[in-house]
């Protein structure tokens, strides 16, 4: 059965400076079946998402004081909160820096209340449906000398010393390890992670795989289990096997 994700269980949390823009949106998303709280900065936020649960962030970069990118840190800290980005900024680089501390989508103000509120479903949707039935019934995925404990989100070697890995480093290494030896294409390893968010900035996934080498391979300038393929993309060459848990 499909999920409604215009119930009212789904609470939305609105961060924006602008009276006019987060007022507005509220009462739309309200109209449309979500329950929605509003803050006008990040410090009103936080006390919101710390009294909890909230099921999706609408996030603005740019406000007065701490801005977005921090909050958004914060959140990746504690959760997988789904996040999408609204800014009225016109440089790449903030909202790829955006997407690689793991916000889930993105869209440019102005922006039309239909097209957030169809990312927001799909956002909602994507999450609920994006670990697949292998990784639930997982415990550990092993490759080469690693092993990454699935529910700890831990990279450990053979001799059980961790690697500490960020989330948009787990997120990758997940996707790799559910395509191994299979040549995945930039558009393809941002549609895997980001999904809708997918049509630009695929220069950020050589800088992710750049990080992720650093961390896994032996020689990261000579790399052996992420594989640059010409003109195609990464190959991820090591095979996988996945440790079910005890039932």
């Amino acid at each position: 059965m499909a999920t409604d994700f215009s119930a009212p269980a789904a609470h939305i949390l609105a961060v924006d400076d602008h009276q006019d823009i987060r007022e507005p949106l509220a009462a739309y998303l309200g109209k449309n079946g979500f329950r929605v709280s509003t803050a006008e900065d990040v410090a009103k936020a936080r006390v919101v998402y710390d009294k909890g649960p909230v099921d999706l962030i609408i996030l603005d970069l740019m406000m007065p004081g701490e801005d977005g990118l921090s909050f958004c840190r914060t959140v990746r800290a504690k959760s997988a909160t789904p996040i999408i980005m609204v800014t009225a900024l016109s440089e790449e680089a903030d909202r790829v820096l955006g997407l690689e501390l793991g916000a889930d989508d993105y869209l440019p103000k102005p922006f039309n209340p239909r097209e957030l509120l169809a990312r927001i479903r799909a956002v909602l949707r994507r999450k609920q449906a994006q670990v697949p039935e292998t990784d639930k019934q997982a415990q550990s995925a092993r490759f080469g000398r690693w092993t990454l404990k699935i529910a700890e989100h831990e990279l450990v070697d053979e001799r059980g010393v961790g690697t500490e890995l960020t989330r948009g480093e787990y997120a990758l290494l997940l996707v790799l390890l559910r395509h191994p030896q299979a040549v995945l294409d930039r558009e393809r390893l941002m549609e895997l992670l980001h999904g809708d968010a997918a049509h630009a900035f695929d220069r950020s996934i050589d800088n992710q795989v750049s990080r992720l080498r650093q961390k896994v391979e032996d020689d990261p300038k000579q790399p052996a289990l992420i594989k640059t393929v010409r003109g195609g993309g990464y190959l991820f060459t090591p095979a996988v096997t996945w440790t079910a848990r005890a039932p």
